[in-house]
């Protein structure tokens, strides 16, 4: 295995894992910091933020303001914001999409999210003005915290006729159409362009992961597929959330169309993560189940080398893209040589916030029965990444 300064794993291993299949296993290096570079009494953050128990959909993203001791949960159908001791401070009701991935804007103070509307063909970025977020059921259409954004590449992808028989064929993976096996689009995160290795001192970008089908039968889904945006000037794009009359107003295209070969998931990548300390992205995905793959769960992407144009594999007609290069750690399949980590259990998939010190705030999900009726769970754990193999993450202490 390569060594690589500043990446996935510069901590003492703290669990000795094992993992046997047709992969070649990579030892863990170390964890995600640099010795002697968390910040000062760890910013005294819990073990573990609860966010609740709610009639809705099960957790799908988190986001942290630390500077202002908020969290975030997205629950598919609503937004909760709770303090770093996990009493709720406000929600965002009124959601009929599917509202996923989340991530925190440092330079406006706002909580950005992955919104779908896969019947109106209509897939956006919803940005929450989180400060005005400041009691519960607040409608996500009336109260004016939510403005959304309309993705036009995705649009074009997810709607594209592959098989030329001018039919749509809708929200489904059993079908040769959707390119690249596009159904939308669910992590989001903000990071530098790909390739620029000034790391925290680079302008940032918002990157959105394509959400992708999982489907065995066919060869030209095997790519995360992930666009990068300026999202400097998109004040003129911003309309308020209506869903009787969804909008279009959004950027032409995205600054940045790129593609990681990983084999075919499970709708995607569920979770999209920068590590401002490591410079990596991690991806944490549903794993997929399509023969000749290891079908890892939680891939990361090289951050410190740049893209390269080649071809994007499986393609119908011979086609040419930028390509990510994933981190060569956790475990190597040789046969498609992708690397990644098996990662059994609940890590990352349902939420993923990096600390850009080793520690990552991990999502758990569940349910409770509250008077017969199931309700779903959200909970932040922060843990520490070792890079070890079937597990990256280990809790950093007993739960909270």
């Amino acid at each position: 295995m390569r060594t690589h300064t500043g990446h996935l794993g510069r901590l003492p291993a703290t669990i000795v894992a094992a993992f046997a299949c047709t992969a070649v296993v990579a030892t863990a290096s170390t964890a995600l910091a640099k010795p002697g570079s968390a910040p000062a009494a760890h910013d005294k953050l819990p073990l573990s933020v609860d966010g609740g128990a709610w009639q809705s959909g099960h957790v799908q993203g988190m986001a942290i303001d630390r500077h202002k001791g908020f969290m975030y949960f997205s629950m598919t159908n609503l937004l909760v914001k709770t303090d770093l001791e996990g009493n709720p401070v406000g929600s965002v009701t009124g959601f009929t999409g599917h509202l996923g991935d989340l991530d925190f804007n440092a330079e406006d103070g706002r909580v950005y999210g992955s919104l779908e509307y896969k019947e109106a063909k209509s897939f956006y970025i919803a940005i929450l003005d989180v400060d005005r977020i400041t009691r519960m059921n607040m409608d996500a259409q009336s109260t004016g915290v939510v403005s959304t954004v309309y993705l036009k590449e995705v649009v074009k992808d997810f709607t594209a006729d592959m098989n030329g028989d001018g039919v749509f064929d809708g929200d489904t993976g059993k079908t040769p159409d959707h390119r690249y096996g596009c159904s939308g689009i669910d992590g989001v995160a903000f990071g530098p362009a790909f390739g620029d290795r000034r790391g925290k001192g680079a302008e940032r970008k918002l990157t959105v992961a394509y959400g992708v089908y999982a489907n065995t039968g066919r060869a030209d889904n095997d790519h995360q597929v992930l666009l990068q945006y300026d999202v400097t000037r998109w004040k003129r794009y911003e309309r308020p959330l209506t869903e009787s009359a969804p909008h279009t107003s959004g950027p032409a295209r995205a600054d940045g169309k790129f593609f990681a070969y990983t084999g075919n998931t499970n709708y995607g990548v569920q979770n999209l993560e920068y590590d401002g300390h490591s410079g990596s992205w991690l991806m944490a995905v549903y794993k997929g189940s399509k023969p000749g793959f290891p079908n890892y769960s939680v891939f990361a992407l090289d951050g410190a080398r740049k893209p390269v144009r080649g071809p994007v594999r499986g393609q119908q007609r011979p086609e040419r893209g930028l390509l990510l290069p994933l981190l060569r750690e956790g475990a190597h399949d040789t046969t498609t040589g992708t690397y990644g980590w098996p990662a059994p259990g609940q890590y990352g998939q349902y939420g993923l916030v990096s600390l850009d010190d080793g520690r990552f705030y991990v999502a758990k999900s569940g349910t409770v029965q509250d008077g017969g009726v199931t309700k779903q769970t959200a909970s932040a754990v922060l843990n520490t990444w070792t890079g070890l193999t079937p597990s990256p993450f280990t809790p950093a202490g007993p739960a909270a």
